[in-house]
């Protein structure tokens, strides 16, 4: 899976913020919000304005979600 952004989903449900309300208090676009759903990359001057909007550190943000692998691969 790679990285997951469901801990930033979390943290705007617990400050009863929308989606589209982040695109406006920030300004970020719908397409950046497309990327947050689909676990795709985002900039770190995205990664930035969460983080100082949210007060909060980058891995509040995301989290690594290793992918399995086959047995005997590393």
């Amino acid at each position: 899976m790679g990285i997951s952004y469901k801990p930033l989903f979390v943290m705007m449900a617990q400050h009863g913020m929308k989606k589209t309300d982040l695109c406006e208090k920030l300004g970020i676009s719908p397409t950046t919000l497309a990327k947050f759903a689909k676990n795709e990359h985002i900039s770190g001057e995205t990664i930035e304005k969460l983080c100082a909007f949210f007060r909060c550190q980058p891995g509040d943000i995301y989290k690594y979600v290793p992918e399995k692998y086959p047995k005997g691969r590393i």
